[in-house]
């Protein structure tokens, strides 16, 4: 008989038996704490017994999507194993069961050690919690995260610079049966042909100049592994063609070396760049596109999720304090220094906000950081426009006109392309080329908006 088990009830006639309405309670209190969420949100509840929650900062602590926690909480507090505090917005709290039964039943579930879930020892799930704010994006990714590491299918990560690319490739390993073996990451970017071999492949002594020892190259190391591909879109034709070859064959040679190796790993590519387009310009090879993109994750920009400002400045700023041996509010932001950070529009993303925070926090001499702390951003916001005598190229000039129809329609696609007089597709094509993205609007509440597409 274990820990939830009801103890058995003594009838007058001297004979144990058992009631059937205990042992219903019984099943049903073990089926609500069978989901790893319901039971992970009852505890968290009871640690905290003097304060409440909304369902946003569940959503947040737990990194689940409105729906799940809402339906979790709210199927808690119908048992009667935690309560509805307030309406506007609903908030809960741990509550503690009048019936007797039911307490002992939720006490013997305190007392039991919790089990500690995958998500939980990864460290790179608890970085990319801290990335997520308000906003449902962020959430919405981590359920393409889960997705994606159920599988070995090959992931490419979307999304522009600063944005997080290397956190989701190694939360996909980390929460993935492959890991217990390695990770190799890979900077395509900074790798030129004539290192391309040896790095991926390794080489054999003697296979050139230098060579005094065997070295076994990344994708020896990645066996059973993971191999992460940075800025696979910066890749020559050349190693283009090498990568697919592996791919296909799963076996490679060392450089200089006759041996065939058979290698066993799951691919992890990532890339600002507008892969489609690179395709149809003969820059990225179409048969090693679909090898690649089997399942895309897109990250979005922070700026497309404006409202996530305030809350992650401040997530950082409380880490940068603990990493000083601050208390987490020692330091905090002025109104106005908010609204510099929310008008600024983030081109290095996540990154760059995160070493903004660092610099304002080292800067400011006291406890409040000002608007004069941050004022720096603006002072080096990239410009669009050209500067000086020289002309725009044709690129800057195309870039900037399909800007300014797109900002004079409110961002309606449709009615951009017909003013442009090109097809949606190709407007879809060029604004993934050129990166652009609607300017934050603030006050109006006004969205962008994409009518018939």
């Amino acid at each position: 008989m274990d820990d939830l088990t009801f103890s058995a009830r003594r009838a007058t006639s001297g004979t144990t038996v058992r009631t059937a309405e205990p042992t219903d309670r019984e099943a049903r209190f073990r089926t609500l704490v069978q989901s790893p969420l319901r039971a992970g949100i009852l505890r968290y509840l009871n640690s905290r017994p003097d304060e409440a929650f909304d369902v946003e900062s569940l959503m947040q602590t737990f990194g689940r999507l409105r729906l799940d926690v809402e339906n979790c909480v709210r199927e808690l507090a119908d048992f009667g194993v935690a309560r509805q505090v307030s309406e506007a917005p609903p908030q809960y709290a741990a509550i503690r069961p009048a019936d007797t039964a039911l307490a002992d039943l939720l006490d013997h579930f305190l007392e039991r050690r919790a089990a500690v879930s995958t998500e939980d020892q990864s460290p790179s799930v608890q970085r990319f919690r801290e990335m997520i704010g308000r906003d449902e994006k962020m959430l919405i990714v981590f359920e393409w995260i889960r997705t994606a590491a159920k599988s070995d299918i090959s992931v490419l990560i979307l999304g522009p610079t600063g944005s997080g690319k290397e956190v989701v490739a190694r939360m996909i390993h980390e929460l993935s049966r492959r890991t217990d073996a390695k990770f190799q990451a890979v900077n395509c970017a900074a790798l030129p042909d004539t290192l391309f071999e040896s790095e991926i492949f390794g080489y054999e002594k003697g296979a050139f100049t230098g060579a005094h020892d065997r070295k076994p190259g990344r994708l020896e190391l990645a066996n059973e592994g993971t191999l992460f591909l940075d800025e696979i879109g910066d890749m020559s034709l050349i190693a283009q063609a090498k990568l697919l070859r592996v791919l296909e064959e799963r076996r490679f040679e060392r450089l200089g070396g006759h041996k065939s190796i058979h290698v066993d790993f799951r691919l992890i590519s990532a890339t600002n760049r507008p892969l489609e387009q690179f395709v149809r310009d003969g820059r990225f090879r179409e048969d090693l596109y679909y090898r690649v993109n089997a399942f895309a994750i897109r990250l979005p920009s922070l700026r497309e999720r404006q409202v996530d400002i305030p809350v992650l400045a401040q997530r950082f700023l409380a880490r940068y304090c603990a990493a000083q041996g601050m208390p987490l509010d020692s330091k905090g932001f002025s109104r106005e220094s908010l609204d510099l950070l929310m008008a600024y529009p983030w081109p290095g993303n996540i990154r760059e906000l995160e070493s903004t925070v660092s610099r304002a926090a080292l800067s400011a001499p006291g406890r409040n950081i000002r608007a004069s702390d941050v004022e720096f951003l603006h002072a080096n916001a990239p410009s669009a426009q050209p500067t000086g005598d020289r002309l725009p190229s044709l690129a800057e000039a195309e870039r900037a006109h399909i800007v300014r129809v797109l900002e004079a329609v409110q961002w309606n696609k449709k009615e951009a392309a017909r003013v442009l007089d090109i097809s949606r597709g190709t407007l879809y094509r060029k604004i993934v080329e050129y990166t652009l993205e609607p300017e934050p609007r603030s006050g109006d509440g006004r969205r962008t908006r994409d009518e018939g597409a």
